[in-house]
């Protein structure tokens, strides 16, 4: 029997869930526009004073929040946790190896698969515990853990505008603790994933996953199946991996062909 809000061993499905992977889909479609318009704004300076601006933050977090709550939520859905989790972290620091060689401007240190990668490999020993916390205390105190660390890699406690408390600047001192959550003041990275607050993102992912266990096995694998969004979504790693290079390849390709 698969196992319901409380404590029970979680049933790994047979077959891929469409729904799962169309919202994959979607939000890589989502991350190559951002990227796209990226791209245009700091490399090619394009004047849009938006993207600068709140509505351009709010669609990269959305972005970023999705990824990092799906990874948590198909944790359990996947086989070779170990496996998948070293590929990821792997990825990840290819990715900053590429940047911090040929386009040191643009680094990326702690990206969002670093995050990832970390997070599945920290969740192979963690799991065997975590299985036995109630699926909803799970939820509750993981999203109340992450708003509370939101802003931690800016020195506060606290959600964006709301701020609770200060973090002593002791912590704040070299890459491994910006790797944790405590970046230095000369930090930079383009993209800046930390364990904090982020673990706990991917966690509310992962208790959601055990509160919804029984919804999830009544629903049919092939509702909201579409192809062209559940095939980018299975191939979601490599789709990252060579988004960057292909849109700026396009971009750069178009300003050859505009004279600019």
């Amino acid at each position: 029997m698969a196992a319901d809000s409380g404590t029970r061993t979680l049933v790994r499905p047979r077959r891929r869930i469409a729904a799962l992977d169309a919202l994959r889909g979607l939000t890589l479609v989502s991350m190559i526009a951002y990227h796209a318009c990226w791209d245009l704004v700091y490399l090619f300076h394009a004047d849009w004073d938006w993207y600068r601006g709140t509505g351009a933050y709010i669609w990269q977090q959305s972005i970023c929040w999705t990824f990092i709550l799906l990874s948590g939520f198909c944790f359990s859905l996947g086989r070779r946790p170990l496996r998948r989790g070293l590929t990821v972290f792997g990825c990840g620091w290819v990715v900053t190896l590429v940047t911090v060689l040929f386009m040191p401007e643009e680094q990326i240190w702690f990206g969002v698969l670093t995050l990832i990668g970390s997070c599945m490999l920290l969740m192979v020993p963690l799991e065997k515990l975590l299985r036995h916390v109630p699926a909803g205390v799970g939820l509750a105190a993981a999203a109340a853990l992450f708003a509370l660390l939101r802003n931690v890699n800016r020195g506060t406690l606290g959600f964006e505008g709301w701020v609770l408390g200060t973090v002593p600047e002791g912590l704040y001192r070299n890459l491994l603790t910006a790797y944790i959550g405590f970046p230095p003041p000369d930090f930079f990275s383009t993209d800046y994933f930390s364990l904090l607050p982020w673990l706990f993102l991917f966690l509310t992912g992962y208790f959601l996953r055990r509160l919804l266990a029984g919804p999830l096995e009544r629903l049919d694998p092939d509702a909201l199946r579409c192809p062209p969004l559940c095939a980018l979504g299975r191939r979601s790693l490599p789709v990252y991996m060579l988004h960057q290079p292909v849109v700026y390849g396009v971009l750069l390709a178009g300003a050859a062909l505009l004279g600019r």
